[in-house]
């Protein structure tokens, strides 16, 4: 099958015959130069299904050791609430549900 190259905004396209094309339109390909060759893969898109194999691909004895821990240093948050939100979060005053 022939088919032609035209410009598209700053990019080339090339329209995909009908009897070639991917059966979604708006799938995700991924393109690669092999030689002086175009090849296009539809993108498969991971869901929750795929955790057990993602996690599968893990070397067994990845994060053997465990975490590295780091010490939490005290942050300093004056100046980043305005004076009516620090008031509230520190008044002691017990407030009904509806906050009345």
């Amino acid at each position: 099958m022939l088919t032609r190259i035209f410009k598209s905004g700053n990019s080339l396209a090339v329209r995909i015959p009908k009897e070639l094309a991917f059966l979604d339109p708006a799938a995700e390909v991924e393109i690669e130069r092999v030689g002086n060759t175009l090849v296009l893969r539809p993108v498969e898109g991971e869901t929750l299904a795929d955790v057990p194999a993602i996690f599968a691909s893990f070397s067994p004895d990845f994060m053997a050791g465990g975490r590295e821990f780091h010490e939490q240093k005290e942050r300093e948050w004056s100046g980043v609430f305005s004076e009516n939100e620090t008031q509230s979060e520190t008044d002691e005053t017990p407030r009904s549900p509806g906050g009345v």
